[in-house]
């Protein structure tokens, strides 16, 4: 018998543990394989890779069930006698309309290493397999669901042992040190899985021994990494002492616990930029929170985020659309959050995951959503229709302008000056008119700032000489000139002299500014007076300001 383990990841970079487990706990059943698709390539042609098979299984999540269930339905097509098999966490829970569809046969639901295992062995007769829904002359039958997998089977595993090694450099690669999450909060599956289990030490170990070796970004799928303190400085210690100069580690942490040894080993032991972190702060409306059983300080998660922000690198989460969180609870958290100036800060948006309880009570708040993935709200008795359009319109300006770094002086300027969330809700809702959001040129980007600011703010000209001090700061090569004209050619090179800068080996532009921009990059405060900047281009990074 055939059998192909695959998904459809998001994007090429990413990898999927889940099969990769699956096939190292089964590698000596004859005629297992595994392989990964992408969500955009061509649908026919996965499907005629895959419809060779007897049983093709496909990794399940909100991201690719669509492109999944198009792909089985094509496999059928091509061979009707192929067994359609799915797993993971989206037909894990609310699963009766997917196994209604002609073209699926058999559902895991839950923890798949037992089931999986089972199925393989007894197929095609799988009446006594655990944890499996299956279709018996029309008919819907659920198995007893299988015990808890007990995780010292991975103490000898190590899923990425039958990848090619060249191609993990260029890859995401996740590993998993735990399963559960010791937290309630009522919008995540994690939640629902309360008992906190660690796998192997051996196994986890030896799994980062070969990711750093082969591998470069390396993330940890544990909900919260920091549970434990002693485990938490174990594995750093041991990143440490094992990392190579290209790897970065991401870890999904809850700051407001995390302990004074783990902050204080940081600030001793770790290299700048070595580790991210991942923070869901979600809310800072205490009321929002305890409405999904979710506790947080802000203050001290704050504190922690300041403490450790020269050092690690942080990834700060909100979710708009809460039970309680009005318009101007979501702008006051996007302030306060905002001002933390974190690289990324990511504003997603409620998602009503099956199996969660804010699906279960969704009727309470008046919550609309989609029904199709990934179940994003549209409105509730908090939030109109109209108001989180606006606020989708806002997140693209933080995606276009923060998170690609292409205007972070300018709006770190604007958080000092003006109301952030304003000034990106109205950025976005003009970029909207002049550009599509997933199509423009990185001119159009500085060009759409200048026009907004001229129309919003046209006396304020250090905002506009930031916007171009961002977009010659922008650029490994020195560019065209626009936004700001430089100073007279004779001054610039009595700048280059005077500073004795090497202009056979670099390119320079000096910019005459009306305040001082040491001054505001170090302390974003605007020191004002006649000053010129120099930027240096070399041709290869990123353009610098010379001191």
């Amino acid at each position: 018998m055939q059998v192909l383990l695959t998904t459809l990841n998001a994007k090429y970079i990413h990898t999927n543990l889940a099969i990769r487990l699956l096939y190292q706990l089964n590698k000596n059943f004859e005629g297992l394989a595994w392989k990964e698709f992408t969500i955009k390539e061509d649908k026919d042609d996965i499907a005629s890779q895959c419809a060779k098979y007897d049983v093709v299984t496909f990794s399940c999540y909100i991201w690719n069930i669509t492109e999944t269930l198009e792909v089985a339905k094509k496999i059928k097509a091509l061979n009707p006698n192929a067994s359609i098999l799915l797993g993971g966490p989206e037909v894990s829970y609310d699963w009766s309309e997917i196994i209604a569809l002609p073209y699926i046969d058999f559902i895991i639901v839950g923890e798949g290493e037992t089931p999986f295992n089972e199925f393989i062995h007894a197929y095609p007769n799988i009446e006594q397999v655990q944890s499996l829904v299956r279709k018996v002359d029309g008919k819907v039958i659920e198995s007893k669901s299988a015990p808890m997998f007990d995780l010292k089977n991975y103490e000898h595993i190590m899923p990425y042992s039958d990848d090619v090694e060249a191609d993990l450099y260029n890859k995401v690669l996740y590993i998993e040190t735990s399963r559960g999450c010791p937290y309630k909060c009522g919008f995540c599956l994690a939640s629902l899985d309360n008992k906190v289990r660690y796998l192997p030490d051996s196994h986890i170990k030896a799994t980062l021994l070969h990711m750093m070796e082969h591998g470069r970004v390396i993330k940890f799928l544990d909900r919260t990494f920091n549970i434990k303190k002693d485990f938490t400085l174990d594995i750093f210690k041991f990143i440490l002492a094992n990392h190579k100069p290209q790897n970065v580690f991401q870890f999904e942490i809850t700051a407001d616990i995390l302990h004074p040894d783990i902050i204080q080993f940081i600030h001793d032991n770790v290299p700048n930029g070595l580790f991210r972190f991942e923070i869901g702060i979600q809310t800072v409306n205490q009321k929002a929170n305890l409405e999904v059983q979710r506790k947080q300080n802000f203050e001290k998660t704050k504190s922690i985020i300041q403490q450790l922000d020269y050092k690690v690198e942080m990834h700060l989460d909100l979710i708009v659309g809460m039970a309680l969180d009005y318009w101007e609870d979501i702008k006051y958290s996007f302030e306060e959050v905002f001002q933390l100036f974190a690289p990324e800060m990511q504003l997603g948006f409620l998602k009503f995951l099956k199996g969660t309880p804010v699906r279960d009570t969704y009727k309470e708040h008046e919550f609309v959503f989609d029904p199709m993935p990934p179940y994003q709200i549209i409105e509730s008795k908090y939030l109109t229709k109209v108001q989180l359009e606006q606020i989708v319109k806002l997140e693209h300006a933080l995606e276009i302008y923060w998170n690609s770094h292409k205007a972070m002086n300018t709006l770190k300027y604007v958080t000092a000056h003006y109301s952030i969330f304003d000034f990106l809700l109205g950025l976005g809702t003009y970029f909207g008119t002049q550009k599509e959001y997933h199509k423009y040129s990185l001119t159009d980007v500085f060009d759409i700032i200048t026009q907004y600011t001229e129309i919003n703010h046209p006396t304020d000209l250090i905002l506009k000489e930031l916007i171009a001090v961002d977009y010659y700061l922008h650029f490994k090569v020195k560019p065209k000139t626009l936004f700001l004209e430089e100073v007279e050619h004779v001054e610039k090179i009595e700048l280059i002299n005077t500073l004795k800068l090497n202009h056979h080996k670099y390119r320079f532009i000096a910019l005459p500014l009306n305040f001082n921009y040491k001054t505001f990059s170090h302390s974003n405060t605007i020191e004002k007076g006649a000053h010129n900047l120099i930027i240096q281009y070399n041709g290869t990074t990123k353009a610098v300001v010379v001191d």
